[in-house]
């Protein structure tokens, strides 16, 4: 069973989560020390065996609590904070319990991927979760160069020290324009939400972020997208150009809209030249 855990206040625990504890014959944990914090906090004695799975030895662990579900041993998984194997531990042995035919549910609770979406402000009627960017410049820079034309609102985790430099790259890939919400400590004390363009965003950012880190930015406008066939992208640069930007700018504007390389559009524009 996975069992979702307060993101922040520990009032937010599911009602369940308590019982479910108390009577569980192994509980995996991504960090022991939290979990008895946490059971300390609900008042809660547990009666099971405690074992730590985490992202280091989830792949050595997972035949072990396995054999346990199959032994007919009730087995509770907890992370951190939220849902397990939402950027959490728990997927591979959620995978390894389905292919057994064994039983899996959850006992619901606690997202910060749903609650930043509530509170963001932008469209959740169609939205995508892409966890944490990543760490790398390049790669980070193109995984968002191929969500440039994604028109569902998008979900990422971030880190709090990573947390200007992927706002600065999200608006190099989607535009100054495009809507976001930075949304940091959710549920707790210091809850803060803070919306605008990216542009306006990358400047808050830059005297430091702190705390859990969820950004929501909404999706591309298809109707602000282009072509990417030649004639299109020639006449998007003149019509960008018309509206005041420079080559240089419109060159960069139309390749991001029609979501191609800059340096193509830049060859287009100067070859009919």
């Amino acid at each position: 069973m996975l069992a979702a855990t307060p993101i922040g206040r520990v009032e937010d625990a599911p009602p369940r989560l308590a019982s479910e504890l108390a009577t569980a014959d192994v509980i995996a944990a991504e960090d022991t020390r939290r979990l008895r914090r946490l059971t300390t906090d609900l008042g809660v004695e547990i009666k099971g065996r405690i074992v730590s799975y985490f992202e280091g030895n989830e792949s050595a662990r997972t035949p072990t609590l396995l054999a346990d579900l199959l032994d007919g041993n009730r087995v509770l998984l907890v992370t951190d904070a939220g849902m397990p194997s939402v950027s959490d531990p728990g997927y591979r042995l959620v995978a390894a319990a389905v292919e057994k035919d064994v039983r899996v549910t959850a006992v619901p609770g606690p997202s910060a991927v749903l609650t930043a979406l509530a509170v963001s402000g932008l469209p959740v009627d169609r939205f995508c979760f892409e966890g944490f960017l990543p760490r790398k410049a390049g790669e980070r820079s193109r995984r968002l160069a191929s969500l440039a034309t994604e028109e569902r609102t998008m979900v990422f985790f971030e880190a709090p020290h990573r947390t200007e430099a992927a706002l600065a790259a999200m608006r190099d890939a989607f535009g100054d324009g495009r809507a976001a919400a930075v949304c940091r400590e959710l549920t707790k004390t210091h809850e803060e939400v803070r919306r605008g363009p990216l542009a306006e965003l990358v400047d808050w950012a830059h005297d430091g972020v702190r705390g859990e880190v969820t950004i929501v930015v909404t999706g591309a406008d298809p109707s602000a997208e282009i072509g990417n066939d030649p004639e299109s992208l020639r006449a998007a640069v003149a019509d960008l150009e018309a509206e005041g930007l420079t080559r240089k700018e419109a060159i960069a504007e139309a390749a991001k809209r029609a979501g191609v390389p800059k340096r193509e559009v830049y060859d287009l524009v100067h070859k009919s030249v």
